[in-house]
């Protein structure tokens, strides 16, 4: 950590958040591009599949990272999981989209599903659904609100309460006025 990102932790969690804004951005303008190219007149472009394989992870690891981002460590220890299962759908789909087009009723059967099934299925679907759980509970004591935090919040609840109400009264005073 740089010695701004130490004096202030706002600005640590501000910079994770804002690469993870960014790279949603870039994610979400990948998909579109996509699936404009799908929309074509003329045949779909080569890269546009792979434009959805890169962006569908990428956009989803930034929306993990959104969600989890907190307090001075950004993320955190979710680092090493949330780029593994970026990495993982990534491949997975890579795979899936790089196998040549061969199968047939004959082709060889991954765990009783044809190879491209298989890699999104077990790559893309369940691996991320184990790994996940595992790294949010390993996390959990260090990346949830704290008493503090709690308390934090309770007390912003209650300025907020008490400033709709005192704003609801005074809406209340001008009708009766005007």
């Amino acid at each position: 950590m740089t010695r701004s990102e130490t004096a202030d932790p706002a600005r640590n969690r501000d910079t994770t958040r804002r690469a993870a804004l960014i790279a949603l951005f870039v994610a979400i303008t990948a998909i579109a591009a996509a699936y404009g190219a799908a929309f074509s007149k003329s045949d779909t472009p080569s890269w546009a599949p792979w434009l959805l394989a890169v962006g569908i992870p990428v956009a989803l690891g930034a929306i993990m990272i959104l969600g989890a981002a907190r307090g001075r460590e950004g993320i955190g220890s979710l680092k090493v999981p949330f780029a593994f299962v970026v990495v993982v759908l990534i491949i997975g789909f890579g795979a899936a989209l790089a196998l040549p087009a061969t199968e047939g009723p004959l082709s060889k059967l991954w765990l009783g599903l044809p190879a491209r099934a298989a890699i999104v299925i077990y790559g893309v679907g369940l691996l991320p659904i184990i790994v996940l759980p595992v790294a949010y509970a390993l996390t959990f004591e260090t990346q949830t609100l704290t008493a503090e935090d709690l308390e934090r919040i309770r007390i912003l609840g209650r300025e907020r309460e008490s400033q709709s109400h005192d704003n609801g009264a005074q809406a209340g005073l001008d009708k009766v006025r005007g």
